[in-house]
């Protein structure tokens, strides 16, 4: 089952059970996280469970309840630390809480059809991608225009592609220095897209896709 984005509320719920099995080793009660959220009723506990379980984020165990998924189980999933509230308006006092961990799945949704690979030369450092970083790539196709990685006789390269059925494919690189690659139409069956540029990892940091 593919993991799915979640709303900050069922991050919250999550990111409670994560820390729950880590501290005690066991599954908490349904009145433990009820009080643990405040919750009127049970009801909001198991549509929260079922949200998750759907997500790809719990599985069902042998006694029909349910666990985390394995990438969860022995320690917190890591990430970074959300440690409180602050205003973007006027002057407020800062709110100090601990709010859980910014995950790759927040990051990026869709994780599970992501993949990565480095990058040799220089032909997009216009999209300030450089040699050396690591794009990140969806398992996905390339939209006209768009920058992704493809496979053509052999060889792949990481360029801005576009297409239409009379001039064909053209991969255009970042980099004046750098030439055109153009492809005759009546060889597309013979490209194959190995994935859509969602961002990059450089020494930098990491840097998402523009929307």
């Amino acid at each position: 089952m593919g993991r799915k984005k979640l709303t900050a509320k069922q991050h919250e719920f999550l990111q409670y059970l994560i820390d729950f099995v880590d501290d005690h080793e066991v599954w908490p009660t349904y009145q433990a996280i009820i009080d643990h959220f405040q919750y009127r009723s049970p009801n909001s506990v198991t549509q929260n469970l079922k949200a998750l379980h759907r997500k790809g984020h719990l599985i069902r165990d042998e006694q029909h309840g349910y666990q985390l998924a394995p990438r969860y189980q022995g320690s917190a999933e890591p990430g970074i630390p959300i440690r409180g509230i602050i205003s973007a308006g006027t002057l407020q006092e800062a709110v100090e809480a601990d709010l859980g961990t910014i995950t790759l799945d927040v990051l990026f949704p869709h994780l599970d059809r992501m993949f990565a690979i480095r990058v040799s030369g220089q032909s997009m450092k216009g999209a300030d991608i450089h040699d050396g970083d690591y794009v990140l790539l969806i398992d996905d196709d390339i939209p006209n225009g768009g920058i992704g990685a493809v496979l053509y006789d052999g060889e792949t390269s990481l360029k801005r592609v576009y297409h239409d059925d009379v001039d064909g494919l053209r991969l255009e690189p970042a980099n004046p220095d750098y030439d055109d690659i153009h492809i005759c139409p009546d060889v597309f069956e013979e490209v194959r897209v190995l994935g859509r540029y969602v961002g990059h990892v450089s020494d930098r940091g990491i840097f998402k896709r523009s929307a």
